[in-house]
């Protein structure tokens, strides 16, 4: 299936970081993306998520992941923070409670096609037992 997905991601650059490895956690975590610069923080777009859900499965935190992206949900968007330190080392740490320090790389996703229930579960499926349930095992 073909997705049709606009992801806008942003994260602050305090003074005492370096813009760089700002932009190297963005792009370990999505690897698409071409981030820059500008007024204090790093943005990037990609229109692919499939890297990141690579991770999630890999990391197996499906269930966590989908939690955060219906939480967020509004309409045909839903977003997400991530850590800085973890993504710099390629690992995908959700950012819940009280922001960090440094401030948390912001994800928001807008979803054209298909409808957003379907994209997450692209993403980021269901699971039983903590295995991703396929459409060959309903």
């Amino acid at each position: 299936m073909i997705h049709s997905i606009d992801v806008q991601i942003t994260a602050p650059v305090k003074d005492t970081e370096i813009a760089d490895r700002v932009a190297t956690a963005i792009a370990n975590i999505f690897p698409g993306a071409e981030p820059e610069e500008q007024h204090g923080e790093v943005s990037a777009e990609v229109h692919s998520l499939d890297h990141f859900s690579e991770l999630l499965h890999r990391q197996e935190i499906l269930d966590t992941a989908r939690g955060e992206f219906f939480g967020s949900r509004r309409g045909n968007t839903f977003s997400f923070d991530l850590k800085k330190q973890a993504a710099f080392q390629g690992v995908v740490n959700f950012a819940v409670g009280n922001p960090d320090e440094l401030g948390d790389i912001h994800v928001r996703v807008r979803v054209e096609e298909p409808a957003v229930e379907e994209f997450v579960d692209h993403i980021a499926p269901p699971t039983e037992e903590g295995q991703p349930i396929t459409s060959d095992d309903e």
